[in-house]
């Protein structure tokens, strides 16, 4: 049996938040500790939030996310607010200073509909002035094209178990992706499949989707150290204010 529960402890180990290793996780963290009260969007297993409490975070800190057993997880640290539902479910009115959404999850807002949804709920739980920072896959560099079997990654579980994940892309209609990502046992049986859909969205369309929903672009990097966003930047980084 590979449970969801196994899903959300194999997501913690192929993806540590680790501040010293990752540029990202520390652009995340600097963030997070300087802002009063902060709303991580997509938060799944919580690492984000329980790090910036270990690192002495005084202030409020809330987690939202849709994944019941990413969440199981999150709440293992009780002095966070853990709240279940999507980006549109935000029920928050001007309590955050900032908002997050790591780890490329905006990608997940897949329809306009969803998308304008999302961003005008997370807008609304900002403060006058308050800063939402995501990052997403720049669909010039065509990462979904390393998304095949043959660059799988293997770990071992917390049972001891070496345990195989692979991705196979299904399609790319409109900047939206398809894949499969399939967890398998040493000896090749599968132990399970997974389905989803990202969108790839550009500078320029993803600037209209915040003004739109009332934001203004502060700073758009195309790396974790600043770097300008090129054709060649695998990252979209966006920090966006409040109007």
């Amino acid at each position: 049996m590979f449970t969801d529960a196994d899903a959300a402890a194999l997501y913690d180990l192929l993806n540590p938040w680790d501040a010293t290793r990752y540029p990202s996780d520390a652009l995340y963290n600097e963030l997070v500790m300087a802002a009063d009260a902060v709303l991580d969007v997509g938060c799944g297993t919580g690492s984000m939030l329980h790090q910036a409490r270990e690192l002495g975070h005084r202030g409020r800190l809330v987690g939202l996310d849709p994944d019941l057993a990413a969440l199981d997880r999150a709440r293992r640290r009780t002095d966070i607010e853990w709240f279940s539902g999507v980006a549109a479910d935000a029920f928050w009115d001007r309590e955050f200073d900032l908002a997050t959404m790591a780890s490329n999850a905006f990608q997940c807002l897949v329809s306009d509909r969803e998308l304008s949804a999302s961003l005008v709920a997370i807008r609304r739980a900002l403060r006058d002035g308050g800063r939402f920072a995501f990052d997403t896959r720049n669909p010039q560099v065509r990462e979904w094209e390393e998304w095949k079997p043959s660059n799988a990654s293997e770990v071992v579980d917390g049972n001891g178990r070496t345990l195989r994940v692979s991705h196979r892309v299904e399609s790319v209609v409109d900047g939206v992706v398809t894949f499969t990502e399939t967890t398998s046992a040493q000896d090749g049986t599968v132990l399970r499949v997974d389905r989803a859909s990202l969108r790839f969205l550009d500078v320029s369309k993803l600037g209209a989707f915040l003004h739109e929903a009332g934001f203004e672009i502060e700073a758009q990097y195309g790396g974790w150290q600043h770097e300008a966003v090129s054709d060649v930047s695998r990252s979209i980084v966006t920090i966006a204010r409040r109007a």
